[in-house]
């Protein structure tokens, strides 16, 4: 498995914990930025990470910023992608085994970092379900089909 991770200055920090997490489990990770705390724009490097995603260059995603809202917006409009703003582990499991999430995205300034490294572990190890739910993720494909052209 391989993770885009990014963020921009108000995810920063949130985002060098969960690379930590990840080097501790041994997951492999792709960092698409930001590199500081210096004011950036989120829409830059969450387009990118979830590109990243949408191309097959990495399985999941997990982007950060200071509320996860717009970096959330932001992936949202690539085709192919379904983010999933979590700041619970019911939600994380939930996006993954019902919606087939493909990214996770949370806020720095809303998720302490313990609860956020569980919110992370919950994602990465959900399972898409399938069944009931196939037919609810075709409608989100159809949706996107309409309106953004076939992926």
């Amino acid at each position: 498995m391989k993770i885009a991770l990014a963020s921009d200055h108000g995810g920063f920090s949130l985002k060098k914990q969960i690379m930590a997490f990840l080097e501790e489990q041994s997951i492999t990770y792709k960092d698409f930025g930001t590199d500081s705390e210096a004011s950036v724009d989120y829409p830059d490097f969450a387009l990118a990470a979830a590109e990243a995603v949408a191309a097959g260059e990495c399985d999941l995603g997990i982007i950060c910023c200071g509320t996860g809202i717009g970096v959330s917006m932001v992936a949202n409009k690539v085709p192919g992608i379904r983010a999933a703003l979590c700041h619970d582990t019911f939600s994380a499991r939930m996006s993954r085994e019902h919606n087939d999430a493909n990214i996770l995205t949370m806020g720095e300034r809303v998720i302490g970092p313990g609860l956020a490294l569980e919110v992370v572990q919950a994602f990465l190890t959900g399972k898409y379900a399938g069944g009931r739910h196939a037919r609810r993720v075709a409608k989100i494909r159809e949706v996107e089909n309409k309106y953004c052209g076939p992926k």
